[in-house]
């Protein structure tokens, strides 16, 4: 049985989560909602709240600290300039899981990950 694992591994090489999580964090602060499975959006929420809170002291650094992650130079500006703002006097609890169904080609639990605004 792990014990203390930090992450879901999502039956993925190191890369290719990387790169899975880095696009699904930018479409999901482009969109502010989308639909994916529901341990990719436990994996994304929790990704989400940590940029959030970077995004939120607003200086220069931190923008460079979540650009490094993201991959479009125009979700940063939309996350550090329009949706870090907005979010100010919230304490944490910046993203909601809703179930919604689930898959019918492999039965996956499909969860719409959405901002709280």
């Amino acid at each position: 049985m792990p014990h203390q694992i930090a992450y879901k591994r999502l039956s993925r090489t190191d890369g290719h989560r990387r790169a899975l999580l880095r696009n699904l964090a930018t479409s999901f602060f482009k969109h502010e909602k989308i639909e994916t499975t529901s341990t990719k959006a436990k994996e994304i929420g929790r990704l989400a709240e940590r940029l959030i809170t970077t995004a939120m002291r607003g200086d220069l650094a931190s923008r460079r600290r979540v650009a490094a992650y993201l991959t479009e130079p125009a979700v940063v500006k939309k996350l550090v300039e329009q949706i870090a703002p907005g979010l100010k006097g919230r304490t944490g609890g910046y993203t909601r899981i809703t179930k919604t169904r689930v898959r019918n080609g492999d039965a996956a639990e499909l969860s719409l990950i959405e901002l709280v605004r």
